[in-house]
């Protein structure tokens, strides 16, 4: 990683608030730090003579902003709240959007508001299903599958935890993953954001507003919702998690989406949380390891909680329950991760 203080930092920092000052025709204008991402991109807020904004930095050579502009414009043209842009330079991978305030629905949901703002946030789902894919939107098929597949052996169990599985315990996770990703693949298929939770969303009078978009494909249908609901940075009640997919359901049934019938549908849900839940294990271990960001291994406890909870439900993934509770949580206690 570079050093905040390295002299490409410096420069790069200061090629930014040229360009943000350019861009708003106010040259006292500053810039603070609002937000990064797991990614090279970095947010910042303005402060000056005017209204505050965003900018967007996507360093070129190690993010392009193309990606991100083309979808943006494609869900907008579908009616999904995303955020406003004002100026752009492509080349240089400065973008100057709208600021749609410090703080996502992550932060501002609560049990009372939760009906009323997953309702709002289903809005814009299903807007997001609705579209109609370009011919060149990537599939979320069997190579993403088995490349998130590989993240949780390689980099959660081996890397984080050390655990070098034998022939009947890698034989049995190998079950589960291919139960999972069959799954997956046997589901109907409509754009899909992949990470539709609560964190990359914005309280928006008209939205809320979704963020960080740029990875949509073409994938199953309930995928979506078991984000929103079955996600990485909160937890709820299963029973409670339960009635929004079903309130999803029968909302995506009226809007003429292709969902299956209800009980195969809430089972789906389930599949892709599991799915979900092993690949972030991984991502996230390996953003420790690979790119020095340890904050977002702090979840993990709550992952496995989600499991113990889910996997009882599904006897064909009972290989992974007994995986957990062998090897998993024994050497994440032994780490200090788990009491």
């Amino acid at each position: 990683m570079t050093s905040p203080d390295s002299p490409a930092s410096r420069d790069r920092g200061a090629q930014r608030l040229h360009w943000t000052r350019t861009a708003l025709a106010d040259p006292s204008a500053t810039l603070e730090r609002a937000s990064v991402d797991a990614g090279h991109r970095s947010y910042w807020r303005t402060t000056g003579s005017g209204t505050p904004r965003i900018v967007m930095d996507a360093p070129p050579g190690l993010e392009d902003v193309r990606p991100w502009l083309r979808i943006r414009d494609l869900l907008e043209t579908g009616g999904v709240r995303v955020p406003h842009v004002l100026a752009r330079d492509v080349e240089a991978g400065f973008l100057l959007l709208e600021d749609l305030g410090p703080r996502t629905l992550a932060q501002t949901i609560t049990a009372a508001s939760a009906d009323a703002d997953f309702d709002a946030a289903l809005a814009q789902l299903l807007k997001l299903q609705a579209i109609v894919p370009p011919a060149d939107l990537p599939v979320f098929g069997e190579a993403l599958l088995q490349r998130d597949a590989g993240l949780f052996e390689e980099w959660f169990l081996g890397r984080h935890l050390g655990i070098a599985l034998d022939c009947a315990a890698s034989d049995g996770l190998e079950r589960v993953q291919r139960r999972l990703m069959d799954n997956a693949l046997g589901q109907a298929k409509v754009p899909v954001h992949r990470d539709f939770m609560p964190r990359n969303l914005m309280p928006a009078a008209d939205g809320p507003a979704v963020l960080d978009f740029q990875d949509l494909v073409l994938g199953p249908i309930a995928y979506d919702p078991a984000s929103l609901f079955k996600d990485a940075f909160l937890s709820w009640p299963l029973d409670r998690v339960d009635g929004w997919l079903a309130r999803y359901h029968a909302r995506a049934a009226d809007a003429g989406l292709p969902v299956p019938p209800l009980p195969r549908f809430l089972r789906d849900a389930d599949w892709l949380g599991v799915q979900r839940h092993l690949k972030i294990l991984g991502i996230f271990a390996r953003l420790r390891h690979r790119d020095g960001k340890p904050k977002y291994l702090a979840d993990a406890p709550r992952f496995i909680a989600y499991l113990d909870d889910v996997l009882p439900r599904h006897d064909a993934l009972a290989p992974l329950a007994d995986l957990i509770e062998t090897r998993i949580k024994p050497a994440m206690r032994a780490r200090g991760e788990l009491p």
